[in-house]
């Protein structure tokens, strides 16, 4: 549920400098640095980790491009009043579909900025290299900008909080069934009735994430509404480990990238030699036929990852509070 993260990112971010004496203009800077820093990483140690490409012939702008791209938007964001941010947001989350007809060939030379804002596509950049823009940045902008507005909930009473998250929580979802079910705004992609019912149903849910759709968002943050709504009611003690991850996410997120990656190479050794090294794992069409584990063995293999990566997690939440610095919180 990426919106999740999104969404509730940005609470913690209102949240955090909220708490300390900080200028606008020394938090701007601060997100402007970050935000860069994110782009940085995604193009450098994020892409090398998923792709192991040294000659980077294909590059792949991804949600940390887009995480980065939207702080740099919220440093300017912030010295607008709070409703102000949420009126941006909303109106880029609920108005974007509108100009899903609109394609960047039709903008000539400016065809390239469209699809970093609002369209998925691929540029070739040089001779042999090329970027994909996976993750346009329009609908992010404005969850993150909502997000960043949404953190003021938090400065009302425990009790006025979750009657405020309940209600979003199933009035969102409710939006999104009344406005799928009408099929006419929303989503680039309409649902139909399908050869049974279950199939009609995932035709129902089955909605556009690159970028995210109005109903897609409606329908995963009003989810995400209701499970924090859950998890502030009630203390779920089982869940206190992955408070852990949630201290250290940029760090989490890298090291899980190259973690499955090497695994990857690993298990398919065996099977494919060294070919196992350079197969184009992310390209589907490429794949063996044969290639790859039923669902159970996935869950088998992320349950695995986690518990290998919460002593990486640990020990590194550790080292940043014995070695303050100005770069590690960056991290």
């Amino acid at each position: 549920m990426r919106p999740y993260i999104y969404i509730f990112g940005w609470v913690a971010a209102y949240l955090y400098f909220r708490n300390r004496p900080q200028s606008k203009q020394a938090l701007s800077q601060y997100l402007i640095v970050r935000g860069l820093w994110l782009v940085f990483l995604e193009l450098t140690v994020v892409r090398f980790g998923w792709l192991f490409d040294p000659t980077y012939s294909f590059s792949m702008a991804q949600v940390i491009w887009a995480i980065g791209w939207s702080m740099v938007v919220l440093a300017a964001l912030i010295y607008l009043p709070i409703p102000v941010i949420s009126a941006i947001g909303i109106l880029l989350i609920g108005g974007h579909n509108l100009f899903d007809h609109i394609q960047a060939e039709q903008l000539g030379r400016w065809g390239w900025l469209w699809a970093v804002l609002h369209e998925q596509k691929m540029f070739t950049l040089f001779a042999n290299k090329k970027l994909f823009i996976s993750y346009p940045l329009i609908p992010w902008v404005g969850v993150m900008a909502t997000g960043y507005a949404f953190g003021t909930v938090f400065n009302m009473g425990k009790t006025q909080r979750l009657r405020l998250l309940r209600r979003l929580g199933l009035g969102l979802i409710t939006g999104f069934v009344v406005l799928r079910a009408l099929n006419v705004y929303g989503d680039p992609h309409p649902w139909s009735v399908q050869s049974n019912f279950s199939y009609t149903i995932l035709s129902f849910i089955n909605c556009h994430k690159y970028p995210p759709s109005l109903l897609y968002l409606l329908i995963t943050l009003g989810l995400a509404m209701l499970l924090l709504y859950l998890f502030e009611k009630q203390r779920w003690r089982i869940f206190n480990p992955l408070v852990l991850f949630g201290r250290v996410p940029l760090f989490f997120y890298i090291v899980h990238i190259w973690l499955i990656h090497f695994a990857a190479i690993l298990l398919a050794l065996p099977k494919y030699g060294i070919k196992a090294i350079t197969m184009p794992f992310l390209v589907s069409r490429l794949m063996p036929a044969d290639y790859g584990y039923d669902l159970p063995m996935i869950y088998n293999l992320s349950i695995i990852t986690i518990i290998l990566l919460y002593p990486l997690c640990d020990w590194f939440v550790k080292y940043k509070a014995k070695h303050p610095s100005k770069w590690l919180k960056y991290l």
